[in-house]
């Protein structure tokens, strides 16, 4: 009955073909923009930020660039974690080479130079696809990691073999470091990722997206209407990685602080990434979304349950917590390939006609 088109004309097709056709989707969506941007900020505490809104935000982030690639161009990768890494020592060397340098200008330079690096690696998709694609990705994982481990110019000749965020403000307000205020790290955050999903968003509903999308459902058939799977495969590769780089910045300098490539950057982040994707829907930014917030926030409930609920000791919490993480995924997985955003869509479908019978 309160969510329905009747009475919502369109009288262009601008508006016809706008984001949020249907007003309620626009109340919710701006409503929830409301509460994130007003509303959390005077009760964010340092656990919060940093165990559950910051990690979400930013791997959000990463699954939305993982899903340009994947889920809408149809190019596997598994070199996610690697392309953070690019992202993250982009930033490093930028803050430490021009201390004066505008950090949101840090930030989109550091995904540009990781949009640079994944073309290079995404070069051989013009040729090899599937579980070959794969494995060179997962190739360029390794390599971008041990480049980063083994070469000190990319550590400063740090003995450690750890890079350190310096302090960055801005607009006078700092937002790196330990003593960067947790709220103004997520609205610096929430406003970054919110732009960079509408823009993401749009991009798939345009020329480009539908690009992608035909050389995702076949490739030959696309090439034979005039698309050029050079162009379409590369700027998946280009917009993904940029995505990922600007990820990987955040991940470094406005979350960790420090990070050690190896320990970082490793291929567990990759999979981590690859998992929010598919459970929350491959070819939805909403879904990337989802499986960001079940990746993020499962593991957390699981624990406090079994540490404070049942008294597990930590250790055995955490054996308990991987395992239980790896069944829920595939029963997950079983009951709905499609993911989260699947289940969104059809909880959307049944409510536009309840109470009537389906």
């Amino acid at each position: 009955m309160f969510y329905r088109e009747a009475g919502q004309f369109k009288t262009s097709y601008a508006s016809d073909q706008a984001l949020f056709p249907i007003a309620q989707d626009r109340w919710f969506v701006i409503g929830v923009l409301i509460v994130a941007v007003v509303g959390v900020p005077f009760f964010i505490e340092d656990y919060w930020a940093n165990a559950i809104l910051l990690p979400f935000l930013i791997y959000a982030l990463a699954a939305i660039g993982l899903n340009l690639l994947t889920g809408y161009c149809g190019q596997v990768s598994l070199g996610t974690g690697g392309f953070m890494a690019v992202g993250a020592f982009a930033t490093f060397k930028l803050t430490t080479a021009f201390p004066e340098l505008n950090f949101i200008i840090v930030v989109l330079l550091s995904g540009a130079i990781t949009a640079a690096v994944g073309v290079v690696f995404g070069t051989p998709s013009l040729r090899i696809k599937g579980f070959y694609l794969a494995v060179a990705t997962l190739a360029a994982q390794f390599f971008l990691v041990w480049m980063f481990n083994k070469v000190g110019w990319f550590l400063n000749y740090s003995p450690t073999g750890q890079i350190s965020m310096p302090p960055r403000e801005l607009f006078g307000v700092l937002i790196t470091g330990p003593r960067a205020d947790p709220a103004h790290k997520y609205l610096f955050c929430l406003i970054f990722i919110a732009i960079a999903a509408l823009t993401a968003k749009n991009l798939v509903r345009g020329r480009v997206g539908r690009s992608w999308m035909a050389i995702r459902d076949m490739d030959i058939a696309a090439e034979l209407i005039g698309i050029r799977p050079l162009i379409a495969k590369l700027t998946a590769f280009a917009v993904s990685s940029f995505y990922v780089g600007m990820a990987g910045s955040l991940y470094f300098a406005v979350w960790l602080g420090a990070a050690e490539p190896i320990e970082a950057f490793g291929i567990e982040q990759s999979f981590l990434v690859l998992f929010m994707v598919i459970i929350g829907g491959l070819g939805s930014i909403l879904g990337s979304f989802m499986g960001a917030a079940f990746m993020t926030l499962m593991p957390i409930l699981l624990k406090n349950f079994m540490v404070d609920g049942l008294q597990l000791a930590v250790v055995t919490a955490k054996h308990v917590e991987i395992t239980l993480m790896g069944v829920l995924i595939i029963l997950f997985l079983i009951v709905e390939p499609h993911g989260f955003a699947r289940l969104w869509q059809i909880g959307k479908e049944k409510l536009r006609l309840w109470p009537f019978p389906h």
